[in-house]
């Protein structure tokens, strides 16, 4: 797949294939659509091409800038699309002046000059525009007038997966990161960095690799255990990780993500790992000793150990 930051320096193909969207997630809904983008591509000989934009509208607009965590970092989403045997990516940097374009220009400017589109997918709730005006109706009212033809994934096609962006926010959020799993078709990913921590797992028989993700948009997981594999480079680990404020000590405000890995004895401060996430094992809770709670770590772990073995 190549990728393209902006329009100046992409040349369109003969017969482009396109479709736009956020794809926070490239979940299974999205991959419908992707779907249906090559299978046209196989058949026209075509190439297809995805425009996605960054940040995300909404981060942008100012709405719900605090509250709306993304599924997907932009390394993230491009090696999904990557994943998906797309020919082309363009990432189009959203700004508010960008978010004032009408439609008509933005057809114009984008879907007809900038990628020279030929035939157009969309799903059933696409928008695009100043104040999201442009539609899939928007776009069938002056076909006539396009150079390129226009195809809509229907409502019925995406509504029966039942996936949604929001609804993989929720359930993540609520720990039930296998339910997202399911939803995205993947394990769900953080990456981030090793960092070094106050080393008290050591003392107590669980070292922990303290995972630092620098997104502060990047959705975290809801509190709780869970269990993992951790790649670092092109190795997998498995393990079990902690998400949580670590109640048991006093004065300890500071979310951790805290991974926890089987048989590993390395030195990986600084390197660069990847999180994925398979089931929760636990909420998080109090202890009244270092000692309860190694206890407890001690049967989490069993038990991370049994559910691993079917992934």
């Amino acid at each position: 797949m190549k990728v393209h930051y902006g329009l100046s320096g992409f040349t369109a193909p003969s017969y482009a294939i396109v479709t736009s969207g956020t794809f926070d997630g490239v979940h299974r809904g999205h991959q419908k659509i992707l779907d249906r983008l090559k299978e046209i591509g196989q058949q026209s000989q075509g190439s297809t091409v995805v425009i996605t934009f960054w940040p995300h509208p909404r981060i942008v607009l100012g709405k719900d800038t605090h509250e709306l965590k993304m599924l997907s970092t932009i390394e993230e989403k491009i090696d999904q699309l990557s994943q998906q045997g797309i020919d082309h990516l363009v990432i189009l940097p959203f700004t508010r002046e960008f978010s004032q374009m009408s439609p008509d220009t933005f057809i114009e400017t984008i879907y007809r000059q900038g990628v020279g589109t030929r035939k157009l997918v969309i799903g059933y709730d696409h928008r695009f525009g100043k104040n999201r005006e442009g539609s899939f109706e928007y776009l069938v009212q002056r076909a006539s007038g396009y150079p390129f033809s226009i195809e809509e994934i229907p409502r019925e096609d995406i509504k029966d997966i039942g996936i949604s962006s929001t609804k993989i926010r929720e359930a993540l959020q609520n720990g039930a990161v296998d339910l997202a799993r399911t939803y995205l078709g993947r394990p769900y990913q953080l990456r981030g960095t090793v960092a070094h921590g106050d080393k008290l797992g050591r003392t107590i028989g669980f070292p922990t690799a303290n995972i630092d993700v620098p997104e502060a948009y990047k959705l975290i997981p809801g509190h709780g255990i869970y269990t993992i594999h951790l790649k670092i480079a092109e190795e997998i680990f498995p393990g079990m990780l902690y998400i949580g404020e670590r109640p048991t000590l006093e004065n300890d405000t500071e979310l951790r993500i805290e991974a926890n890995l089987f048989d590993f004895d390395r030195d990986i401060y600084g390197a660069q790992v990847e999180v994925l996430f398979f089931e929760k094992i636990r909420e998080d809770a109090r202890f009244d000793s270092l000692e309860e709670m190694k206890a407890q770590l001690h049967q989490d772990g069993l038990l991370a150990r049994e559910k691993l073995k079917t992934y």
